[in-house]
């Protein structure tokens, strides 16, 4: 239904290849045929290569590479009209449908802040991005793909049926990269959340002092960094009432009581280079295997409740009063998601939200 997004446009040259693309085009085909239903990250998890790997080496077919030109690249979204914006980590896929709009670049950080697309954006991690259009179980899909220095996937933007095309297809024209890279350079890239101190180097006291004394929940990344704490490391360290280990059935209840109640929640999750919000209400709340779904209209959420080892209660000091979140850590340390009660600035937080997280079951060690 959707014209292909190499339609009239010129032969690109191909830069030489560092590995051989061509093989692994092979052998992804030959994977896809035989397992359909594997998704881009487990496709490339079994092929041994990184996400971008997987993308880039069908460029000049139905890939192509785009220019890193991350400021002009974003504004041109605002005339693609509604699309479906997706950020995932290794263990929750955030998928949100709306318009690009209200954008706001710096060299390295940027803002989206319309009601339905809400992005924080972390530039130092857009290294590629590509233009790709495949055969997806519904038909035909155009997405925009973004991936960091190691190919980890960043962010991606997938055309829906109030996509305007014709602005999508000259978007990727003016965009496109001079030299097409089959075989993009990649490097490792540092786990942040690993940087962190020894627990007996911490002065305890003054973490508890320093957390009373936050005047707003943006100020909680400088506190980490001056203690050189690491996210969950600061949670274990700093106690109860600021912070309280919960039993890790405590986001299926939350879900599933605002979808009883209409409770609006924010849901946040990231990517190494995008924080991805939504802010409403949830509705559809559905058990498939692990994974523990939102199916709404304009909302998914995608989370593998088996990957969750640890849940907590967490609370800091705001403007305009205490500020509450669930948040979800992985057996690496790694934040899944956060989930707040929806507020918008200037106002304190529902007290509807405070009374559910306040009645979240505590986590009980097991007996060894």
């Amino acid at each position: 239904m959707n014209p292909s997004i190499h339609q009239d446009s010129p032969a690109i040259p191909m830069a030489s290849p560092v590995a051989d693309p061509l093989l692994l085009r092979q052998r992804a085909q030959a994977l896809r045929e035989a397992e359909p239903a594997l998704r881009a990250r487990e496709l490339a998890a079994r092929l041994h290569v990184s996400e971008a790997e997987l993308v880039a080496c069908r460029c000049g077919e139905d890939v192509t590479c785009l220019s890193p030109s991350w400021s002009a690249l974003i504004h041109g979204l605002e005339r693609l009209g509604r699309v479906m914006v997706l950020t995932r980590n290794e263990s929750c896929v955030h998928e949100k449908k709306g318009c690009f709009a209200h954008i706001s670049i710096t060299q390295s950080m940027g803002l989206v802040l319309n009601d339905a697309i809400d992005l924080r954006l972390l530039l130092k991690h857009w290294i590629h991005a590509y233009a790709v259009t495949e055969q997806g179980r519904a038909g035909l899909l155009h997405s925009l793909q973004v991936f960091d220095a190691d190919g980890r996937a960043v962010h991606k933007i997938y055309a829906t049926e109030d996509t305007d095309m014709e602005a999508w297809l000259q978007l990727v024209v003016q965009f496109t990269a001079p030299l097409q890279v089959a075989s993009p350079e990649l490097r490792p890239v540092a786990e942040s959340y690993l940087q962190q101190q020894d627990d007996h180097a911490i002065d305890v006291p003054q973490l508890q002092a320093d957390w009373r004394e936050l005047r707003d929940p943006h100020q909680f990344v400088g506190l980490l960094r001056r203690h050189k704490l690491g996210r969950l490391q600061a949670l274990r360290l700093v106690g109860t009432p600021m912070a309280r280990r919960l039993a890790n059935e405590s986001i299926g209840r939350v879900l599933e009581s605002a979808a009883a109640s209409g409770l609006g929640l924010m849901v946040f999750v990231g990517s190494p280079g995008v924080v991805q919000i939504h802010a409403g209400p949830v509705r559809r709340i559905q058990r498939m295997g692990p994974w523990l779904n939102v199916l709404d209209d304009d909302f998914n959420l995608h989370l593998r409740e088996d990957h969750v080892a640890s849940s907590w209660q967490v609370r800091k000091p705001g403007p305009e009063g205490e500020v509450t979140s669930l948040e979800l850590y992985d057996n690496d340390g790694r934040l899944i998601v956060q989930v707040f009660g929806y507020r918008k600035p200037g106002l304190p937080e529902l007290a509807g939200w405070r009374s559910l997280a306040d009645s979240l079951p505590d986590h009980v060690e097991e007996a060894a």
